[in-house]
């Protein structure tokens, strides 16, 4: 077999190779066409940027991934338990489910300056702000997982006479590992634009401002190769953060469910 047509290596090497054409047409429009850095740089005047201010960028991006990776673990602990609430009675469910859904449709741009009034902590605000970006998808996902067992196999344990923890332990949890695992892509994504939206609207700034600051300052300076580096590393950032999701999705799964064979 051609070493192109092997699945895992097409698809690192199919996407690769689309980038690399997309940015050598970039760099020769930007070339050709002479369009000046300040409307559109090229990428290699990003490249060149993203070296030459890497101290800066590299600490602001520090300054974000902290906030996305608080903001994730803290969406991930709390849509959980609220999905294995969820998860108890039906009645629960109905009752509750469509705070969740009104937390998810409420733009964050809009609360985002009340709870950065209400909490004085600027870290604790940001994280607060990019969690409930990051929360909706991970209790939904995981609440239907719950509940997308097979009756079979609930009858099966009733016969047994297995206990409501015993059945949530060793059936319902591990039937809603998948929906969990694609929550989790989910979310990592939006805890990173949950995290950058906080930062817009708070506009903190000094040695621990992120991305977001450093976006702000750069358009307001017309420095837009710094801005895009900015981008590029948040670009980066998030593609990392979904594969990492992926990767630990299919070391739980492999070897024993079908999403992951």
């Amino acid at each position: 077999m051609p070493l192109l047509h092997r699945p895992g290596v097409a698809r690192f090497a199919a996407p690769l190779a689309v980038g690399v054409i997309l940015l050598a047409l970039w760099q020769a429009w930007c070339t050709l066409a002479a369009v000046p850095p300040w409307l559109v740089p090229s990428p290699a005047a990003i490249f060149t940027q993203l070296i030459a201010d890497w101290p800066l960028l590299f600490g602001s991006l520090l300054a974000t991934l902290k906030i996305t990776l608080l903001a994730f673990a803290a969406a991930v602990v709390l849509g959980v338990a609220i999905a294995l609430l969820f998860a108890q009675s039906p009645l629960i469910e109905a009752s509750l489910f469509p705070y969740a859904i009104l937390l998810q449709v409420t733009p964050v741009v809009a609360i985002a300056p009340l709870i950065i009034i209400w909490v004085k902590d600027t870290t604790a605000a940001l994280v607060l702000c990019a969690m409930l970006v990051a929360l909706f998808p991970v209790i939904s996902n995981t609440a239907l997982g719950l509940r997308s067992v097979n009756p079979g196999l609930v009858n099966l344990f009733r016969i047994h006479r297995a206990t409501r923890w015993q059945t949530l332990v060793r059936l319902r949890i591990p039937s809603a590992l998948p929906y969990f695992f694609g929550g989790l892509r989910i979310s990592s994504g939006l805890s990173l634009i949950g995290a950058v939206v906080a930062e817009f609207v708070a506009g903190t700034g000094g040695s621990g401002a992120g991305l977001a600051y450093q976006i702000l300052q750069a358009g307001f300076q017309l420095n837009i190769p710094r801005l895009f580096a900015a981008l590029l590393l948040i670009t980066v950032t998030g593609v990392v953060l979904f594969g990492l999701t992926v990767a630990l999705s299919r070391a739980c799964l492999r070897g024993w469910h079908e999403s992951a064979l």
